[in-house]
């Protein structure tokens, strides 16, 4: 079996920012994502209920070039004013060519 390495960015924001992350995601050229509830605790404490807000995590599977512009664009739409964090991780894909819009 082959496998296709990719980046995997993942987005852990305050709910109010879904449509506003997806939409980003999609006009910067992901292909898709997946969007799951989350809760936690960070330096803008704990959050994951109704009074402190919900959060969810977005997840999208990409290739490393596009993962640096979302991270760089989260970064600067985001991070001052939201609790926002975002990291990217290497996995490998069984089906590249549903991640990638050129593979």
């Amino acid at each position: 079996m082959q496998l296709h390495e990719f980046k995997r960015v993942t987005i852990v924001a305050e709910a109010v920012l879904e449509k506003r992350i997806t939409a980003d995601l999609e006009r910067l050229g992901a292909s898709g994502w997946t969007i799951l509830e989350a809760r936690g605790s960070g330096s803008r404490g704990e959050r994951g209920d109704d009074v402190q807000g919900r959060n969810v995590q977005i997840e999208t599977i990409v290739t490393e070039a596009l993962a640096g512009r979302i991270l760089e664009h989260v970064t600067a739409t985001y991070f001052r004013d939201f609790a926002v964090i975002a990291y990217a991780d290497t996995v490998q894909v069984v089906r590249g060519s549903k991640y990638s819009r050129d593979a």
